[in-house]
């Protein structure tokens, strides 16, 4: 029995569409890291691919066959494989993925060596257009912060909180996950753990208390860091500070040009 395909009608509005194709879709992979070689998680991927203004739709089932025709195993080299078939299934000139997901890191107290894991969110985003590929990492990575004005004027301590800084890179050769996220850390008052005791809360307060930063200074120093990276050539680095003595949010954004 033939069945109408009627997507592939034609459609008289003259008006192409951007991006058109699948997102919030939920998909087991494994990510290369430093110290296991691989590990496994879940991914939330968006397939999206231009629709000339004189066809109706797409074909929605093709993103899927073709994300699930290449495996769980997912890198570089495979993002731009993905964006190649999504051009050629669904005959269009330009093609996009965004896969987001949780990496984890295993890691010691400063004091005790105590062991946990800390999750953070990675993010690829690529796109192929005219046989160009463009692929941006970001990484989101929490840290702690601590108020240099609030240091200055008080006797007693200083008010910190938790920040998110989110950092997205373009590079010449590949880079470690694991690397960005180390050059967030370094750049603020201090890093977090999933697990300290006592003798690590001493050292982790007192050590966030003798480097504070304001949001300004988060995303310089993170700036500064990346700017020394030859193999960087782009980079967008934004902080959120969730204020602990104020209802709002400190939020700060510097964008290498170019």
């Amino acid at each position: 029995m033939s069945l109408r395909d009627t997507q592939s009608e034609p459609d008289d509005r003259q008006l192409p569409i951007d991006r058109v194709g699948v997102k919030a879709l939920r998909f087991p992979i494994r990510i290369r890291d430093k110290a296991r070689e691989t590990q496994a998680t879940v991914a939330t991927a968006q397939l999206t691919v231009d629709l000339p203004h004189q066809h109706k739709g797409t074909h929605m089932s093709r993103f899927v066959e073709v994300l699930n025709s290449h495996g769980n195993v997912l890198h570089v080299d495979n993002l731009r494989d993905i964006l190649e078939q999504l051009t050629q299934r669904l005959h269009s000139d330009c093609a996009h993925v965004e896969f987001e997901f949780p990496f984890f890191l295993e890691k010691a107290a400063p004091v005790t060596g105590a062991r946990g894991l800390l999750d953070y969110t990675a993010r690829f985003n690529a796109t192929l257009e005219n046989g160009v590929l463009d692929f941006v990492l970001t990484v989101i990575v929490p840290v702690t912060t601590l108020c240099p004005c609030s240091k200055a004027i008080s006797i007693h301590g200083a008010h910190n909180q938790r920040g998110q800084v989110t950092l997205a890179v373009r590079f010449q050769q590949p880079i470690w996950i694991e690397d960005l996220i180390r050059l967030v850390e370094d750049s603020a008052s201090s890093e977090l753990y999933s697990l300290l005791k006592r003798p690590d809360e001493k050292a982790v307060t007192e050590r966030a208390y003798e480097n504070p930063v304001f949001v300004e200074d988060l995303v310089r120093n993170v700036a500064q860091r990346c700017e020394a990276e030859p193999n960087i050539r782009w980079y967008r680095v934004e902080a959120e500070n969730f204020e602990s003595i104020h209802t709002h949010n400190a939020y700060a954004l510097i964008e290498k040009r170019g």
